[in-house]
């Protein structure tokens, strides 16, 4: 049974900083291609950060450079999302992805089709 199960949400102020973690199991967790994925109340569905199976590449939504660092650690089957100086605007549902045969620019840009987790909430605000 695949399952992705994140953890690390919250409420933090703008400028604070929130790692999320997204633990894996079920597939072959080295060989699939990673991601974060947010969704804002009424708006789209959009890929924050893409990693390939052994890290060597990444992908960034723009809004997100610099400030927020993808990262995997494939011995845990484990993804991670430090977000640094956090904003009102990164508030969303947050959701772990993963999907095999494809690369990170893709993968983040959709479509996807791949595996979910539940997603967990990120709240900026003071």
């Amino acid at each position: 049974q695949v399952q992705l199960v994140e953890s690390g949400g919250g409420l933090v102020q703008p400028g604070g900083s929130l790692t999320l973690s997204c633990v894996a199991s079920g597939f072959s967790f080295e060989n699939y291609v990673i991601g974060w994925f947010r969704q804002a109340p009424g708006k789209e569905r959009e890929g924050v950060a893409c990693i390939s199976d052994i890290g060597g590449r990444t992908y960034y939504l723009d809004s997100v450079k610099g400030r927020f660092t993808i990262s995997r650690d494939n011995a845990k089957k484990t993804v991670y999302l430090q977000m640094n100086d956090l904003k009102p605007q990164d508030t969303g549902v947050y959701r772990c992805a993963a999907e095999g045969g494809t690369t990170v620019t893709p993968m983040c840009r959709g479509p996807f089709g791949g595996y979910w987790g539940q997603g967990i909430q990120v709240t900026v605000s003071s």
